[in-house]
Protein backbone atom coordinates (compact mmCIF):
# COMPACT_ATOMS: atom_id res chain seq x y z
CA UNK A 1 0.00 0.00 0.00
CA UNK A 2 3.15 2.28 0.70
CA UNK A 3 4.47 1.41 -2.01
CA UNK A 4 1.41 2.43 -4.37
CA UNK A 5 1.42 5.39 -2.45
CA UNK A 6 4.84 6.40 -3.28
CA UNK A 7 4.86 5.77 -6.38
CA UNK A 8 1.40 7.87 -7.09
CA UNK A 9 2.89 10.80 -5.48
CA UNK A 10 5.77 11.29 -7.01
CA UNK A 11 4.24 10.82 -10.46
CA UNK A 12 1.27 13.28 -9.38
CA UNK A 13 4.03 16.08 -8.78
CA UNK A 14 6.41 14.48 -11.48
CA UNK A 15 3.40 15.44 -14.16
CA UNK A 16 3.10 18.92 -12.69
CA UNK A 17 7.26 19.68 -12.35
CA UNK A 18 7.46 18.74 -15.96
CA UNK A 19 4.35 18.60 -18.11
CA UNK A 20 1.96 21.18 -16.51
CA UNK A 21 4.27 24.53 -15.22
CA UNK A 22 5.75 24.52 -18.64
CA UNK A 23 3.07 24.28 -20.77
CA UNK A 24 0.28 26.78 -18.10
CA UNK A 25 3.02 28.60 -16.30
CA UNK A 26 4.61 31.64 -18.55
CA UNK A 27 7.83 32.25 -18.37
CA UNK A 28 8.78 35.97 -19.74
CA UNK A 29 12.01 36.72 -21.82
CA UNK A 30 13.01 39.21 -19.40
CA UNK A 31 13.20 38.97 -15.73
CA UNK A 32 14.02 42.38 -13.69
CA UNK A 33 16.90 42.08 -10.56
CA UNK A 34 16.55 39.07 -8.83
CA UNK A 35 12.90 38.75 -9.05
CA UNK A 36 12.09 34.81 -8.95
CA UNK A 37 10.34 34.30 -12.13
CA UNK A 38 6.63 32.93 -12.06
CA UNK A 39 7.49 29.23 -12.09
CA UNK A 40 9.70 29.33 -9.59
CA UNK A 41 7.75 28.69 -6.28
CA UNK A 42 5.43 25.77 -8.75
CA UNK A 43 8.97 24.37 -9.52
CA UNK A 44 10.35 24.23 -5.65
CA UNK A 45 6.60 22.91 -4.69
CA UNK A 46 6.75 20.32 -6.82
CA UNK A 47 10.29 19.05 -6.20
CA UNK A 48 9.78 18.66 -2.87
CA UNK A 49 6.32 16.67 -3.18
CA UNK A 50 8.34 14.59 -5.68
CA UNK A 51 11.13 14.10 -2.66
CA UNK A 52 8.12 13.62 -0.61
CA UNK A 53 7.18 10.79 -2.53
CA UNK A 54 9.84 9.06 -3.14
CA UNK A 55 11.11 9.37 0.37
CA UNK A 56 7.82 7.26 1.47
CA UNK A 57 8.48 5.05 -1.63
CA UNK A 58 12.00 4.10 0.41
CA UNK A 59 10.45 3.60 3.61
CA UNK A 60 7.80 1.66 2.57
CA UNK A 61 10.61 -0.55 0.91
CA UNK A 62 12.17 -1.27 4.50
CA UNK A 63 11.75 -3.96 7.05
CA UNK A 64 10.03 -2.33 10.11
CA UNK A 65 7.33 -0.99 7.91
CA UNK A 66 5.98 -4.23 6.85
CA UNK A 67 6.14 -5.51 10.46
CA UNK A 68 3.96 -2.07 11.41
CA UNK A 69 1.42 -2.40 8.55
CA UNK A 70 -1.25 -5.46 9.59
CA UNK A 71 -5.21 -5.43 7.94
CA UNK A 72 -6.56 -3.95 11.17
CA UNK A 73 -4.07 -1.08 11.71
CA UNK A 74 -7.00 0.64 9.52
CA UNK A 75 -9.66 0.50 12.14
CA UNK A 76 -7.51 0.98 14.71
CA UNK A 77 -6.83 4.25 13.70
CA UNK A 78 -10.20 5.08 12.51
CA UNK A 79 -11.54 3.96 15.75
CA UNK A 80 -15.00 3.77 16.00
CA UNK A 81 -16.10 6.17 13.61
CA UNK A 82 -18.26 5.18 11.30
CA UNK A 83 -17.10 5.58 7.59
CA UNK A 84 -20.08 7.23 6.67
CA UNK A 85 -18.60 9.76 9.22
CA UNK A 86 -15.04 9.77 7.75
CA UNK A 87 -16.73 10.31 4.12
CA UNK A 88 -18.92 13.44 5.72
CA UNK A 89 -15.85 14.84 7.03
CA UNK A 90 -13.78 14.40 3.73
CA UNK A 91 -16.71 15.63 2.02
CA UNK A 92 -16.45 19.15 4.02
CA UNK A 93 -12.61 19.68 3.32
CA UNK A 94 -13.40 19.57 -0.59
CA UNK A 95 -16.33 22.09 0.05
CA UNK A 96 -13.46 24.34 1.94
CA UNK A 97 -10.93 24.20 -0.68
CA UNK A 98 -14.02 24.96 -3.41
CA UNK A 99 -15.19 27.79 -1.36
CA UNK A 100 -11.19 28.69 -1.02
CA UNK A 101 -11.09 28.58 -4.75
CA UNK A 102 -14.15 30.94 -5.28
CA UNK A 103 -13.18 32.98 -2.15
CA UNK A 104 -9.75 34.07 -3.65
CA UNK A 105 -11.82 35.67 -6.65
CA UNK A 106 -14.16 37.81 -4.70
CA UNK A 107 -12.84 38.64 -1.54
CA UNK A 108 -8.56 38.12 -2.22
CA UNK A 109 -5.94 35.97 -1.38
CA UNK A 110 -5.71 37.18 2.05
CA UNK A 111 -9.17 36.67 3.25
CA UNK A 112 -9.57 33.58 1.81
CA UNK A 113 -6.69 32.45 3.79
CA UNK A 114 -7.99 33.84 6.68
CA UNK A 115 -11.12 31.97 6.15
CA UNK A 116 -9.78 28.86 4.90
CA UNK A 117 -7.33 28.33 7.79
CA UNK A 118 -10.35 29.20 10.25
CA UNK A 119 -12.54 26.35 8.63
CA UNK A 120 -9.49 23.72 8.92
CA UNK A 121 -9.11 24.77 12.66
CA UNK A 122 -12.74 23.93 13.39
CA UNK A 123 -12.92 21.13 11.27
CA UNK A 124 -9.37 19.85 13.12
CA UNK A 125 -11.35 20.30 16.55
CA UNK A 126 -8.53 23.05 17.46
CA UNK A 127 -12.12 25.49 17.95
CA UNK A 128 -11.90 24.68 21.94
CA UNK A 129 -9.32 27.31 22.16
CA UNK A 130 -10.96 29.74 20.34
CA UNK A 131 -8.96 32.78 21.05
CA UNK A 132 -6.05 31.28 20.06
CA UNK A 133 -7.41 29.84 16.74
CA UNK A 134 -9.06 33.10 15.44
CA UNK A 135 -5.73 34.95 16.40
CA UNK A 136 -3.81 31.88 14.29
CA UNK A 137 -6.44 31.99 11.92
CA UNK A 138 -5.61 36.30 11.09
CA UNK A 139 -1.88 36.12 12.18
CA UNK A 140 -0.41 33.71 10.06
CA UNK A 141 -1.80 34.25 6.93
CA UNK A 142 -0.97 37.83 7.38
CA UNK A 143 2.38 37.91 8.19
CA UNK A 144 2.76 35.34 5.28
CA UNK A 145 0.96 37.27 3.07
CA UNK A 146 3.37 40.40 4.48
CA UNK A 147 6.41 38.58 3.87
CA UNK A 148 5.96 37.24 0.37
CA UNK A 149 4.77 40.86 -0.71
CA UNK A 150 7.20 42.58 0.97
CA UNK A 151 10.19 40.73 0.92
CA UNK A 152 9.86 38.46 -2.22
CA UNK A 153 7.53 41.06 -3.90
CA UNK A 154 5.08 38.63 -4.60
CA UNK A 155 1.80 40.18 -6.04
CA UNK A 156 -1.94 37.97 -4.80
CA UNK A 157 -4.86 38.48 -6.17
CA UNK A 158 -6.91 41.69 -4.60
CA UNK A 159 -10.63 40.23 -5.23
CA UNK A 160 -13.01 41.38 -7.60
CA UNK A 161 -15.48 42.64 -4.48
CA UNK A 162 -12.88 44.14 -2.85
CA UNK A 163 -11.68 46.37 -5.88
CA UNK A 164 -15.45 47.25 -5.99
CA UNK A 165 -14.93 48.85 -2.93
CA UNK A 166 -12.35 50.47 -3.17
CA UNK A 167 -10.53 48.67 -0.66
Amino acid sequence: MGITRGVMVTVLFGIVLFVMIPIYVPRPSFIPGFAPPPDMWPRVVSMLGMVLGLLLLGLSLSKKTEAIADPDSASEIRGNTPLRTLLARFGLAVLAFAVFVIAVELLGFLLACILLLGAVLVMTGYWRHKWISLSVAVVLPLLLYLFFSNALNTRFPAGTLLRAFGL
